[in-house]
């Protein structure tokens, strides 16, 4: 009855294993004798056409595989309420691990889904996906949401763990504001911070593009609370740095965030200068980040501290990850060595555009 492959999205320290269903079902996961269940106060959800699971990262790790159990729903009457008979299916798992790390990022698939497998495809083998906003060209209809179990699927096949992103056009459309029962979150943010192997991360979210006030959002965003929300927890990822980011054996921290917000775009985009320089300043200063991973520009490159693109410092190199076309897409592989990450531009038609390092 899944739809595609489990994705294992890097939450904290879980997983959330979520996974799009045919007809309405109650799902868990087991891992050796133990069940995990997508449940709401005890009582197991069937409404949702999107599953959710989470499991402790830590067991995951060292079973190397979970299985998926689902029960299809006939009639969810008050009273002995009538399934079908559980369904399994079992996934080898292989967490990351602490020297040459491969990643891959896409953003701004606006739907795509054969492109952007097609250029991860061209990059290789890799450790864990970075999917980093507007994957869907908007959240006005649920099954647009699809998009980004298809892709996940294609890459990683449930087999090895996902990191995401919120993007603009992910706020927009009545679906908007459950995107937490539809992609992962914590506890309701669309923030949080994750470890996979070496790899210390922060998921930061810019929101929408514009000012609040903007009539191409009709009244339904508040944003600038939003970021504002995210200063203060920076902030406490700071003042719990051992349990972040001074860790034992992270041997590279990232930023992954939709909006390159250093750089200060051209009215109406021009927002928040205030707010993201604190961003940038607490980032710099106390995180010290060795690269920050964006999309939303709609072209790959490469922002240097200080570069012609650096309008708030840095603080880091600036990695701008994907170049969506029609019928055409490029994006960003990573592998992180001891010495440093090297970065490999690739497209759907199979050609490595360029590498660099940093």
């Amino acid at each position: 009855m899944l739809k595609t492959d489990p994705a294992v999205f890097a939450v904290g320290d879980t997983y959330q294993i979520m996974a799009p269903v045919e007809n309405s079902s109650l799902m868990w996961v087991r891992i050796g004798e133990k069940c995990y269940y997508d449940e709401s106060n005890g009582i197991m959800r069937s409404f949702s056409k999107i599953h959710k699971i989470t499991v402790p990262m830590d067991e995951l790790d060292a079973a190397k595989c979970y299985t998926v159990c689902e029960r299809e729903i006939i009639d969810r009457k008050p009273y002995f309420p009538e399934t079908k008979d559980v369904a399994e299916k079992t996934f080898i798992f292989r967490p990351v691990g602490t020297s040459q790390i491969r990643a891959y990022h896409i953003a701004d698939a606006h739907n795509m889904t054969v492109e952007p497998i097609k250029a991860a495809e061209a990059f290789g083998e890799i450790d864990f996906l970075i999917l980093n906003g507007d994957i869907v060209n908007h959240s006005g209809d649920l099954q647009n949401f699809e998009t980004i179990f298809q892709i996940a699927a294609g890459i990683t096949h449930g087999n090895i763990p996902v990191v995401f992103s919120r993007g603009n056009h992910d706020m927009r459309g009545i679906y908007a504001e459950r995107l937490t029962d539809y992609m992962p979150g914590d506890r309701g943010n669309s923030y949080y911070t994750f470890r996979l192997g070496g790899i210390w991360g922060i998921i930061l979210d810019c929101g929408e593009d514009k000012d609040d006030s903007h009539p191409e959002y009709g009244h339904t965003i508040c944003c600038h609370g939003f970021r504002e929300k995210q200063r203060k927890y920076i902030k406490s990822v700071i003042h719990n740095a051992k349990e972040e980011y001074l860790q034992e054996g992270v041997s590279h921290k990232i930023v992954v965030v939709h909006n390159p917000f250093t750089k200060m775009h051209p009215e109406p985009f021009g927002i928040e200068k205030e707010i993201y320089l604190e961003w940038s300043e607490l980032l710099k200063d106390f995180i010290k980040p060795d690269v920050m991973i964006c999309g939303h520009l709609h072209y790959t490159a490469v922002f240097k501290p200080g570069c012609e693109q650096d309008d708030l410092g840095q603080p880091c190199t600036v990695v701008i990850g994907s170049a969506p076309g029609k019928g055409y897409f490029a994006g960003t592989g990573f592998l992180f060595e001891k010495d440093g990450i090297e970065i490999t531009f690739t497209d759907s038609e199979g050609k490595i555009l360029g590498r660099q390092g940093i």
